[in-house]
């Protein structure tokens, strides 16, 4: 199945938020809204999300378009607790948590999409019940808690190290 514009914009633009993560979690250890990479992050994802409102490979509403409505919301909320709450050490454990889970929920339907179309002609999985599909996303989770868990311990001597409240 081709893609349409939308959904070669679409890939681009998520390409490219996952690249601002990526590049984040190896710098710092996060997605850090405050340098280049987690803008990329913010503003790609916000961007793919809503364009994921107008593709539907099943037409209709379906659990991606709640997934994308979700993403939009978590990184706002993060957002929202970097720009309003700069002082407070307890926020950067959720806006680092929100981020990251966004990341995670993002990976969902991109691992969905990716193996049910490539390679092109002998995809990885036949449909999203394929046992790939799932050990991948197992996967995915279980690097998700850990990273969540590398990130409370990281920002918790942070807050040690600086006085905020």
């Amino acid at each position: 199945m081709g893609l349409s514009y939308l959904g070669i914009f679409h890939t681009i633009i998520g390409i490219a938020a996952l690249a601002g993560a990526a590049a984040g979690f190896i710098k710092y250890g996060k997605i850090n809204l405050g340098v280049l990479s987690g803008k990329i992050y913010f503003y790609t994802t916000i961007i793919t999300s809503l364009t994921s409102l107008g593709i539907s490979k099943h037409g209709g509403f379906n659990p991606g378009h709640i997934f994308a409505i979700f993403i939009i919301f978590l990184v706002c909320i993060a957002y929202f607790l970097y720009a309003k709450k700069e002082r407070n050490g307890r926020a950067r454990y959720f806006e680092n948590f929100l981020l990251s889970f966004s990341f995670f929920l993002s990976l969902v339907p991109t691992v969905n999409e990716t193996f049910t179309r490539i390679p092109i002609g002998h995809p990885l999985a036949k449909d999203i019940t394929d046992p790939v599909i799932g050990k991948t996303l197992l996967i995915l989770l279980l690097l998700f808690i850990a990273g969540s868990f590398y990130q409370f311990i990281k920002q918790k001597r942070i807050n040690k190290s600086v006085v905020i409240s």
